[in-house]
């Protein structure tokens, strides 16, 4: 389903978002740079955008961007990103302990087992690394939630389809945000999942929350 939208995916993105999307990725990746990480894992990095953000805010940094659609990752090459790998987020290809940080911006969501692939992110941190979720959330005021819903539901299908000619895409994107935890029953996750100093940074009205923990509870237990 990603691969049939890719070469649309970064226009429908900034599109439908209105432009947000670019805050919300730099606001991660200033967090992620007060951590001074030495080298970080992005995963379900898709065409790269959050991992290029790291990039241009920590050159010097080893970022590793991975995706299990080769499409995504030839995009992001050509955006300038400089490496990248064809991996599935759930078994990733690296040994315990390889790395400070691990970012995934809308991918969570996507993913067989969130709290596995949580799991699978803390085996390959290093003893008091971070972890930084970005991902759709649901308003907790009660106008904006009933006008997001609306939107999610009826406005994004029609506006997804065309801009991708893949409608099915877009109802999946609103049925998957509706299903995903946020909040605190998103921090419970992440928590219950072996990290510790879980925080919630709810933004543009909750409407995306940046999620942050350590693994240094993981690696003591």
């Amino acid at each position: 389903m990603f691969g049939s939208i890719a070469a649309r995916y970064d226009l429908a993105n900034h599109l439908l978002s209105c432009g947000i999307d670019f805050y919300w990725r730099k606001r991660a990746a200033e967090i992620v740079a007060n951590w001074q990480p030495k080298n970080i894992v992005d995963l379900a990095t898709g065409t790269g955008d959050l991992a290029l953000a790291l990039q241009k805010k920590l050159p010097d940094t080893e970022i590793m961007a991975v995706d299990f659609l080769p499409e995504m990752l030839e995009l992001a090459k050509r955006k300038g990103l400089r490496q990248t790998m064809v991996a599935d987020a759930m078994k990733l290809p690296f040994a315990d302990s390889s790395f400070d940080c691990a970012t995934v911006a809308f991918g969570l969501r996507n993913m067989e087992d969130w709290g596995g692939a949580l799991r699978e992110m803390s085996r390959v941190l290093k003893p008091n690394g971070h972890v930084l979720v970005l991902e759709f959330s649901l308003p907790t005021m009660s106008i904006l939630r009933t006008l997001y819903r609306f939107y999610l539901h009826r406005c994004l299908p029609m506006l997804g389809s065309f801009l991708t000619k893949q409608k099915h895409a877009y109802d999946y994107l609103g049925d998957s945000i509706e299903e995903f935890p946020s909040g605190n029953a998103m921090t419970d996750l992440i928590a219950k999942s072996g990290f510790g100093l879980t925080t919630a940074e709810p933004l543009t009205g909750g409407i995306v929350t940046i999620y942050t923990a350590s693994c240094s509870q993981a690696m003591s237990s």
